[in-house]
């Protein structure tokens, strides 16, 4: 293939955004949410994969700019795909890492470190939700869930769990207080 038809190829491929968050929780499972200067919904610790960089050490340099935490292998918590906003924001693929839980410093010192990050605080879920997104509400619920449940890798369409699917109450068998899913 020769470069014009190269460069013809590649001006036919799609774009997608990527970006990165990181779910931080206390021991009480209140999930960190910052509030940033530049809009009104607050947002989970994170931002922009730029080019040239994994979800991964995206995900690590904004909680370290915006935060001054440092969180390193963090595991993938959801991926999760949304369409083209009503705002005109292109379609992308948002990942959540599970940074864990802050210890008692951590949380007693959290605040915002960088110049976009008007505060940070510590809420619920269902605190979180009424300051997020829709999208990001359901997106943030089902990583809680995650990593209460220890799991990985969910991955969602618009905070939507599409994998791994939940099992119905009936393929449930409880056992020593445990939830086992039944095959």
């Amino acid at each position: 293939m020769n470069d014009h038809a190269c460069d013809e190829y590649l001006d036919t491929l799609p774009r997608k955004r990527v970006a990165a968050g990181v779910l931080l929780r206390d021991k009480n499972d209140r999930i960190v949410l910052i509030e940033p200067t530049y809009k009104d919904t607050w947002e989970v610790p994170g931002g922009v994969v730029e080019a040239g960089e994994s979800p991964w050490v995206a995900a690590e340099r904004e909680l370290k700019e915006e935060l001054g935490l440092v969180r390193r292998n963090m595991p993938v918590l959801v991926v999760d795909y949304v369409p083209v906003a009503s705002d005109g924001m292109p379609e992308g693929l948002l990942w959540i890492f599970d940074g864990g839980l802050l210890d008692e410093t951590e949380c007693e010192q959290l605040r915002g470190f960088d110049e976009e990050v008007k505060s940070a605080c510590l809420l619920t879920i269902d605190e979180a939700a009424k300051r997020t997104k829709e999208s990001l509400a359901r997106r943030l619920k089902v990583a809680l869930q995650a990593a209460q449940e220890h799991q990985e890798n969910v991955y969602c369409d618009q905070g939507r769990r599409r994998f791994p699917i939940e099992p119905r109450a009936d393929q449930v068998e409880h056992k020593a207080g445990a939830a086992v899913a039944v095959p």
